[in-house]
């Protein structure tokens, strides 16, 4: 079984143009997830999936490897299907978000070895929630799990609802997680939903895996406990370059 590693990256962004090429200590952040990446034990090849000639370039600068994907996809599950159609010979395709700089590639390693399972055909990370404040944010994704550890449903809402119990003590009483943006699908599987229409949940809650329960596809859920810091804002960047300083 072969694991190929995409990264999307795309240079506009609403919040913070050009991210992928900022510079955190002395590399730039799609240079410092490429290099987190490619120790995992698990994968056997590392891709940029950009629609931009910058990132492209800068990846072939410091030995990368990139594919230039069409300008007009909606989602990095498209652009990552785009990129494994120049890699028909491997099963697995594990999509990384290109604005995680210290992402754990235990974590990469974890969501690799759901699919050690022959039935499993699409896998994500969830991570237990531990704060009021984030089981009360809209920007965090929540997911229920069956007791296969598979996702039932995905919402910016807190659920489930606690009943009898006030809501800042919710997350004490009840194992609430949310979602870790990393996916990792067999790679029949990623060209099947790609082709699903917008679905009526994802349209109303924003987030693109509820088509694919909308249509009777399976996620299988990993749990971390590793944190993730992904820079969407400056203010971000600011967070991590502190991690990084020496201790």
């Amino acid at each position: 079984m072969k694991t190929l590693g995409i990264i999307p990256a795309r240079f506009a962004s609403s919040r913070f143009p050009g991210k992928p090429l900022i510079d955190i200590a002395g590399k730039s952040m799609i240079r410092r997830v490429y290099e987190q990446c490619v120790k995992s034990s698990r994968l056997d090849k590392v891709v940029v999936a950009t629609d931009d000639e910058r990132i492209r370039n800068h990846v072939h600068q410091f030995g990368g490897i990139a594919v230039m994907t069409s300008p007009d996809h909606a989602s990095g599950t498209d652009r990552c299907n785009e990129v494994s159609q120049h890699f028909p010979d491997y099963d697995i395709c594990i999509n990384i978000q290109g604005d995680e700089p210290l992402i754990d590639p235990g974590q990469i390693d974890l969501i690799s070895r759901c699919f050690d399972d022959t039935s499993v055909e699409i896998a994500t990370l969830v991570k237990q929630i531990i704060s009021q404040e984030e089981l009360f944010n809209p920007n965090t994704p929540k997911v229920i799990l069956n007791k296969k550890k598979e996702a039932i449903y995905f919402s910016r809402s807190a659920i489930p609802f606690m009943r009898g119990i006030a809501e800042e003590h919710w997350y004490k009483y009840h194992t609430y997680y949310k979602h870790i943006g990393i996916y990792a699908y067999r790679s029949a599987r990623l060209s099947e939903i790609t082709k699903l229409a917008v679905s009526s949940l994802e349209f109303t809650e924003g987030l693109e895996q509820l088509r694919w329960i909308e249509n009777g596809f399976v996620i299988k859920a990993a749990i971390t406990d590793t944190e993730s810091q992904a820079i969407d804002t400056p203010e971000d960047l600011e967070k991590v370059l502190r991690l990084l300083e020496p201790k």
